[in-house]
């Protein structure tokens, strides 16, 4: 199995469909869906800047930016199933594609940060772990070198700053690929079939 972390940013690319698409045709029983806070938590960022209110009050917001991409990632692929308990995911995994839109309730219990340092990037690692899926594979919208290190990622910011710390913990097989690599997926999914 698979956790597929689409990148929010991925709504300015149209190879966002494809890639929705290659999950619906080959996802079923593989695949679990994280999507990031694209514009949502941008606008997240602008009015904590604007506002000055605390992290937590962002952290909560920024999950609810993850729930309207699933949302929206649902409105663009009706077949994908929208899950917001953990424990309902891999139930739902053998007949559908899931897109996981995490609760913060759940986060909050399990003791995840509240900080700009913890993204989805971070999030879509933690589920994988909770749900013992050794393959992660996070979808960008930049290009960057494909022998760049997770530490060079997340030094260029294209990962958050929590993420390599949280892996180096677990045993996890991590790709980073951009947004033009639809192929790397589809040969991930193939091999997982």
């Amino acid at each position: 199995m698979i956790v597929l972390k689409l990148g929010g940013s991925l709504l300015s690319h149209a190879a966002l469909s494809q890639f929705l698409q290659l999950a619906i045709q080959q996802g079923n029983g593989q695949l679990v869906i994280v999507p990031g806070g694209g514009v949502f938590a941008d606008q997240v960022r602008l009015t904590q800047q604007q506002w000055q209110y605390n992290d937590r009050t962002a952290h909560y917001m920024a999950i609810l930016a993850m729930q309207q991409v699933a949302l929206l990632y649902q409105g663009i692929c009706a077949e994908l199933v929208i899950v917001n308990h953990i424990e309902k995911v891999r139930s739902c995994m053998p007949q559908q594609v899931v897109v996981w839109s995490p609760l913060a309730s759940e986060l909050d219990a399990a003791g995840i940060p509240a900080s700009w340092d913890v993204t989805s990037d971070t999030l879509a690692a933690w589920l994988a772990v909770e749900l013992a899926i050794d393959q992660l594979i996070l979808v960008k919208s930049t290009n960057f070198s494909n022998t760049s290190s997770l530490q060079d990622l997340s030094a260029l910011g294209i990962i958050d700053n929590a993420f390599t710390k949280f892996v180096q913990n677990h045993s996890l097989t991590i790709d980073c690929i951009s947004y033009h690599q639809l192929s790397t997926l589809a040969a991930r999914l193939n091999k997982h079939a």
